[in-house]
């Protein structure tokens, strides 16, 4: 992965989930490999000269280890929220005209914003495709309230996961990830 990386400079590596293949290093039964690659990884982060610009997603950022997330190799730490009333608003939007630009204006995007709090970008979007399939079903065009009716099945990660997400918003507040939103600033100030 360094060597493709470097190979294709300048170039962006986006690592999603990084937390899934390095938390808990010490424990694992792997002969050492994890503790080999991460060391690979960390110290080539330290010292690359390429013009790849690294980021890294984690849903357990805690479960890092610290060396990992020290300055010059991540320089920046940024805390994601959920999207706030305007921003749902904006994933619909997007969403929607992707998939039905000359019908874009026949939703009605301030209500869906609002029908949906605590709704991620991710699960904006599986509401539109089980909307989909319910006017798919009905040999029609899905509507607004076709996209309500499958959100109203949904059950947000907000709202299962209150707890894990109560204590990442907790450690965020404790000053140590920048905030990357409005909507994070009002959770962190309630």
């Amino acid at each position: 992965m360094i060597q493709l990386a470097e190979a294709l400079a300048p170039c962006i590596l986006w690592i999603d989930e990084i937390d899934k293949a390095f938390s808990g290093i010490e424990a694992r039964g792997d002969g050492g490999t994890t503790n080999r690659v991460f060391g690979t990884f960390i110290n080539w982060l330290a010292e690359k000269k390429s013009p790849v610009f690294v980021v890294a997603t984690a849903n357990n950022i805690q479960a890092l280890p610290p060396e990992m997330l020290r300055k010059g190799r991540f320089d920046e730490i940024f805390f994601v929220g959920l999207p706030n009333q305007e921003e749902r608003s904006a994933i619909f939007a997007l969403h929607l005209n992707r998939l039905r630009p000359h019908n874009l204006k026949s939703y009605d995007l301030d209500r869906l914003a609002y029908e949906t709090p605590d709704f991620s970008g991710a699960e904006i979007e599986q509401t539109i495709i089980e909307a989909m399939h319910l006017g798919f079903s009905q040999n029609r065009d899905f509507t607004t309230d076709d996209i309500l009716t499958a959100a109203s099945q949904i059950i947000p990660l907000a709202r299962t996961a209150q707890e894990q997400i109560q204590l990442l918003q907790n450690w965020a507040a404790s000053g140590k990830a920048r905030l990357a939103s409005r909507q994070s600033n009002k959770w962190l100030n309630q």
